[in-house]
């Protein structure tokens, strides 16, 4: 027997630009977006029905806070964020997808280098800068910051989230505090890219981060001959949404994870498939109901 889920997760759509059938996510830029979305990560404006000085973000924020009113439902705005280009996405494109998957993702690196849990390009940390200065525009029109930061323990996603949200508060009780989580990892399984660091490693490289409970010097879950399936990795996604509605009161909450970890949030919240470019931040409002 599988995984026993503790909540039916949805998407309340109407909210983004990213939950509408008419966006394409292949063209779709949150940081350069059509006027009429005021650029914020794709937030759909909506009229005022009373004059009002809030921001758009803050009438989101209102009506979060209206639903969170119902005693058996749970709401959450969740910013999925994706690492920035790593050098193993260069080296993917370099000998192409089935060439990567059936040969060279399983070797720690070639004549370019090594990809064992790979680091940002260049090009990744721009990514993560342009990052950084959208969210910092969004601090004027009152997003609501988020009030928890959870990242993969992967170096490329340790590396994005220090670029993109260190120095950026908006009160002292939102200072960058990030917590690694082991079920935000990519798929895992034979990609050498996906294999982590150990925890000594990674704590010397991320001094500010802290880790949850139970995590353990050796990377355990990564096997170099099984790779994990979709299945496997969306109930893994579930566990961990399954952790932060059951044992995080917070309602803002960002994740710095992988294009597998937020394709299966995705299909486990129920939100249409939107791929996220390396560097890309898609936010989604998640409704949780505790099953019986």
């Amino acid at each position: 027997m599988g995984y026993q889920p503790k909540f039916k997760y949805r998407t309340l759509t109407g909210y983004f630009l990213q939950d509408e059938a008419s966006t394409d996510p292949g063209t779709f830029d949150y940081v350069s977006l059509p006027k009429k979305a005021a650029s914020n990560f794709g937030l759909i404006p909506r009229e005022q029905e009373e004059p009002s000085d809030d921001t758009q973000w803050e009438r989101l924020g209102k009506d979060i806070g209206q639903l969170q009113n119902t005693a058996e439902t749970k709401y959450k705005l969740l910013f999925l964020g994706r690492h920035g280009e790593g050098v193993h996405n260069v080296a993917e494109r370099r000998y192409g997808t089935k060439a990567w998957d059936g040969h060279w993702s399983l070797l720690d690196g070639d004549e370019h280098g090594s990809w064992v849990d790979a680091t940002l390009t260049d090009l990744g940390i721009s990514q993560a800068q342009a990052a950084h200065a959208s969210w910092e525009k969004q601090i004027a029109e009152r997003i609501p910051w988020p009030e928890s930061y959870y990242v993969s323990p992967l170096r490329r996603c340790c590396q994005t989230a220090q670029i993109t949200f260190e120095g950026l508060h908006t009160t002292e009780t939102r200072i960058f505090r990030p917590m690694i989580k082991e079920l935000l990892r990519e798929t895992m399984g034979e990609h050498t890219c996906d294999r982590r660091s150990t925890l000594s490693e990674i704590a010397e490289e991320n001094q500010k981060f802290s880790f949850e409970e139970g995590f353990v010097n050796e990377d355990v879950l990564w096997d170099t001959k099984t790779r994990e399936s979709d299945q496997q990795r969306n109930e893994r996604l579930t566990r961990f949404l399954d952790d932060i509605f059951t044992n995080d009161q917070n309602t803002s909450i960002s994740l710095t994870t992988h294009s597998g970890a937020i394709t299966s949030i995705l299909e486990v919240i129920g939100h249409r498939k939107f791929p996220v470019a390396t560097g890309g931040v898609l936010p989604v409002l998640v409704e949780a109901n505790a099953i019986a």
